[in-house]
Formats: structure tokens, sequence, C-alpha cells
């Protein structure tokens, strides 16, 4: 959604938030903004504007060490100087940056009054409600950064203030009032420290040696520290320098850390000029880490970091796979794994539309949210409304310590390694494989699978890597085909069974980043309504596969060829194709060649898009992470 960024520390605040905006700008990029603290101010120096970080000033002489940062994914007011953040309170002592919508905010605001708004965004009410909470709580010591600390040594009074415990009671009280989902952090001219909260919007605290880090998602981090702690919802973030505080319900508790276990270089481009082709290319070494010790082909098993209750997996009737986006084509995949390998009934479910009545058993029915961020609004609405139904939960992610890890009874990872292109690619390939894996497991407990055919499975998984990567070998034939057809007028992409999903996901991937219209049927669907918008300008794109019946889509794809489309068909060696306008092959992966043959739609995609000139890592009115619903 949007990109927050925090340091306390002992070097100049502004450049380290600033390349911390940088690193966080695929969380949104229509605005950017930095509120730098100044000792011995009155006021707090905030410099921000709409358009790209890098149309932002830093101030160079300050000499500020502390400072919050924020890239915004406009919700309530258009992208303008205006609306961007942070955004003060009328004296500008206060400094405020946040993520999520604020759902009361206009009742808010009627009882501010005799305050000065500035902004047309639902985030100003916080600074301003800040605000009026000190002016309540004044007393008679000043609140100028000068009282010392009053109970021996508490983490808040170690900030050398009692402005630092006037501002965590602040915002404690204000967000208390707040509806909705927000992640807020909060600077004050007279503390040298941070204030941050999360409700349903992630946030990720970095420990430094003499410093403290406060960031919406790792890859913001991993230059500084490998050393994190995921807030929780309702937890209280008090960062100085080198020492952090959290605050949960009203009582200091210890902060819990993990390690970061990849390194800076995996959050950088790596020479590719975008992220999304970096991570098309990264495809091979995702999906080895995604299998990695998982597999064992010879006894015919696959093993999950997991621990379902004995029996637990006889007795299931029923999958729910909740996602949204891609994470849901992955899951419209993982659907038919599920019910032709493991003998269990499972529906795809987009997660907005979910609606799951009570009385469940949670032995018959396990309600799996796929998410890559594992912080996707919708997916963990849904997630909470099954878990609440009586199902037993499981979350499929790529982020360690985000909210599905926490809230669904079992967490399983992808293992894909960072990704930064709003545009999803490696993850989708990682979250079908992961998914296969259980069904694979699922399967064999279940005695649906037997070993030989587990065996085979697996063979095909493990050989994804290689498959792939011969794919990625031809990408300068797929760029001379996107080139040509670039300025077509609409695309069409067709599929059955596995090769459905892939469709769709293709058509996903080029409306993303290229802006053209494009769309995903089933292939028989084409003759049922979507055939009167074929005409020699609109080529078809198809799913010629082993796993997505090939013979019976050729003959939807003849339907198309005889009203003058252009067609280009991803085929299995044996798929006699020769009709085809052009064709790319798909090396034996058996029900997971659909799976290969995505990454032609990946790279059809990416080139149609570069043709146009596109911000294809910044693609217009979209963001990584969507949380808010």
């Amino acid at each position: 959604m949007c990109g927050i960024f925090g340091y306390v520390g002992m070097e100049s605040a502004g450049p380290i938030v600033y390349r911390g905006l940088e690193t966080l700008e695929y969380r949104g990029y229509d605005s950017a903004g930095i509120a730098l603290r100044e000792d011995g101010s009155d006021t707090l120096s905030v410099a921000k504007r709409a358009g790209e970080v890098s149309a932002l000033s830093v101030p160079d002489e300050s000499a500020s060490t502390c400072a919050i940062g924020h890239t915004r994914w406009s919700t309530h007011g258009p992208p303008t100087d205006a609306n961007a953040h942070p955004h003060t309170d009328c004296a500008d002592s206060v400094a405020v940056v946040h993520n999520g919508i604020v759902e009361n905010h206009e009742e808010l605001a009627e009882e501010l009054a005799d305050h000065t708004f500035t902004s047309e965004t639902d985030t100003e009410v916080i600074p301003h409600l800040l605000e009026a909470a000190f002016d309540e709580n004044a007393s008679e010591e000043p609140l100028d950064g000068s009282t010392s600390r009053t109970d021996g040594g508490s983490a808040t009074d170690g900030v050398s203030s009692r402005v630092a415990t006037e501002l965590r009671r602040g915002v404690e009280s204000v967000t208390d009032r707040l509806e909705g989902s927000y992640a807020v952090a909060a600077v004050h001219t007279g503390a040298d420290c941070i204030v941050a909260t999360r409700q349903e919007s992630p946030l990720v605290v970095g420990h430094g040696e003499d410093a403290s880090y406060l960031a919406s998602d790792v890859p913001a981090l991993v230059e500084h520290t490998r050393e994190v702690t995921y807030l929780e919802d309702g937890d209280i973030a008090v960062l100085q320098a080198g020492e952090v505080s959290i605050y949960r319900d009203g009582e200091r508790v210890e902060p819990t850390r993990s390690t970061i276990d990849w390194d800076a270089d995996a959050a950088q481009k790596g020479g590719y000029e975008h992220y999304m082709r970096k991570e098309i290319h990264e495809q091979p070494t995702a999906l080895r880490q995604t299998l990695g010790s998982r597999v064992d082909v010879n006894a015919g098993t696959a093993s999950l970091d997991v621990d379902f209750p004995k029996g637990y997996l006889e007795s299931l009737e029923e999958i729910q796979l909740l996602a949204m986006g891609t994470s849901y084509y992955a899951g419209q995949y993982a659907a038919t794994l599920f019910e032709s390998l493991a003998g269990v009934r499972a529906t795809p479910v987009m997660a907005s539309e979910y609606t799951y009545t009570g009385g469940r058993d949670p032995w018959r029915t396990l309600s799996v949210a796929v998410t890559q961020s594992g912080e996707t609004a919708d997916t963990l609405g849904a997630l909470r409304e099954a878990g609440a139904a009586g199902a037993r939960t499981l979350g499929v992610t790529n982020t360690l310590g985000s909210s599905v890890t926490r809230e669904a009874d079992d967490a399983l990872f992808i293992r894909a390694g960072p990704e930064i292109g709003v545009a999803a690619t490696k993850t989708f390939a990682s979250q079908v494989s992961t998914l296969a894996l259980l069904a694979i497991a699922i399967g064999r407990e279940r005695g649906e699978l037997s070993a030989a055919e587990a065996r085979s499975h697996l063979e095909d998984l493990t050989g994804l890597p290689g498959a792939i990567q011969q794919v990625l070998d031809e990408e300068a034939r797929i760029r001379e085909t996107a080139h040509e057809y670039a300025d077509s007028d609409a695309f069409f992409f067709v599929g059955r069974e596995y090769g459905h999903p892939v469709a769709l996901e293709g058509a996903l991937k080029l409306k993303e980043i290229s802006y053209d219209h494009a769309e995903g049927f089933a292939a028989g669907e084409l003759k049922h309504g979507p055939l009167a918008l074929v005409t020699d300008q609109t080529p078809v794109l198809a799913v010629l596969t082993e796993g997505s019946r090939p013979q019976e889509t050729l003959n939807n794809v003849a339907e198309v060829q005889a009203r003058g489309a252009p067609t280009i068909g991803v085929t299995s060696d044996d798929v006699a194709a020769s009709s085809l306008t052009e064709t790319f092959d798909v090396p034996d992966a058996g029900i997971f060649e659909p799976l290969v043959a995505n990454v032609y739609f990946q790279l059809f995609a990416y080139h149609v898009a570069n043709a146009k000139g596109r911000s294809i890592d910044k693609p217009r009115n979209l963001a990584k992470s969507v949380t808010v619903e």
C-alpha cells in the first residue's frame, strides 16, 4: 500500500531515510516525504512532494539524527504536494506517516474543528489528535526535551525526555480511537525518538548497535541490520538510538528478534533494467529454494514444515483456497492438484467475496490463505472469518513474521526470496509448487497416491528449475514476438484445466504493466460470447501443454483462426500445432507444464510493456501489497 521508513541513531538521518524510501517505492510511488527532527528547534523540518522518491529534495545542511519518511499510494485525496506524507499538527511540532485507512476520519475531523487542516487525506486527523492529546495532558513541566528520567531507566524514559512518554501515551490513546487498518509512525520536536504502532498493516523494527530502524517491509532494512522485530497488532514501539521498547496492552515486553536470512543483494536489481525481469530470471533459483530439502524423490514423499495432528489429513473433506490476484490463480491451479492428487474437494475463493457460516468442523475443513506478503487485507479478513466459523487455517506465504503467520493455525513458507516488482512473477511458481508438495503429502497420507505416482510428480517438480531455464534461454525470440504484436488492439489468453489459471495469470500480467486490454478465458468459453471480440488485431495466446487438454483447446484456437486472429501457442513437444502463427515449446514437466508455459507469458508481457516504454516496476494505480480492503 504505502512505504514507511524511520531512523534514529548517530548518523545523519536524511540520506538514510531517503535510501529506505527508494527501496520501499514498490509499495507506493505517487508522492513522498520526510520529516526531520532537529535538536533545539521548535518545529520539524518537512520535505514532501507529489511524484516519485527521486523528485524529493532532502535538506543538505540538516544534522538531524532522527527522521521518518513515507512513499505513498493514494487512497484519500489525489497525489499532490499537500496530500503527501508526513502530515503535521498546527504547530509543526508533531509529524505522522501512515499506511492504511482511517475509516472514521470525517467524524474525528469534526471534533477538531478548531484545528487547521491542509490536505484531503484521512491521515491528517492523527497529528491533530496527537496535538490535542498533548494539550490535554500538559503539566507543569515544559515539553522541551529537557527533563530527565523518572523511574530509574525504563526504555521510554531512556529517550531522555518526558516528551517521549507523552508521545507514546498519545499514540496509544489516539490509535484506540481510529477505526480501520493502519501503520503509524510519529516524531515530536521534543524527543529524539520515533513512536510507532500497527493494526492490520505491517511494520518491522530493525535493531542496530547504535541505531534503530523502522520499515514497512524487510528489504529496506537488510543493508543496515539482520536483526528485526515484527510488530504485532496493537504494539507500541519506541525507537531510540540503539534501543527499542515494545509496549503491549500498556505493559513493556521484551522484543522478539528474528534474523533475516537473505543478503542485501537479493533486494537489488543486480544489473537488470527492472526488478520484474530480474525476478522472472530468478525463478529457477526460487524454485530450488522452495523444493530444497522438502522432496525425497526416491521415497516418493514430500516433507513440509507443518505438523498437522495425527489423523488430520485422512479426515479432511474440503480445502478452501483464499486469495486475491496472482495468489488466487495459484490457488486455482492448486485446487485441481488437491482434487486429482489428494482426493479432497478443493475450492478457490476470491477472498474479497468470501462469506462463511459457522458450525464447521476443523477436522473436516482446511482453509488455506495464499498471500505473498502475508498482509493482504482481503485475504486476512477471509482467514479470520474461516477461523471464526470453525475451520482449521493454514497460511501459505513468502514473508516470515507477517500477519498471516501469526493468525493462521499453521504457516507454510514458499521460500521464494524477496520480490520487489509490483507484478508478481517468481512467487506464482513457488506458490503453486509449495501447494503441489502439500497435495502430494496429503495424497500419500490418505492413500490416494501411490509411491510410484508420487515419484513421477516429484521428478516433474524437481525438473521445473531446468525447464524454466530453457524457456528463459528463448527470451530473444519472445522479445521479437512481443514487439511484433505490441500495438495490437487487445490480447486473449486461453487454456483448459491447469492451463486455465495460467491463461488468467498471463492476461493479468499483461494488463498490469502494459495497460493493454487483456483477458483470460477457459478455452471452451470463447464460443459463448468472447468470440465476438476477436479480430485480426487481437492475438490469442493459448496453453497447449500436458495438463491443459491441448487437443480440445486446439479446436477453440481454430475458431479464432477462422476469424483472422493471430495465434501464439505454448506447446508440448507432441502437440501438433503447425497451423499456429507462432509456437514456443515447453520441456517435459508433466502436469506442471502449464507452470512453465507461464514464464513465456511473463516474458511476453514484460517485452510488450517495455516496447511501449511503460513504468514496469511501478505500474500506474497499483502497489505491491494491498493492505486495505
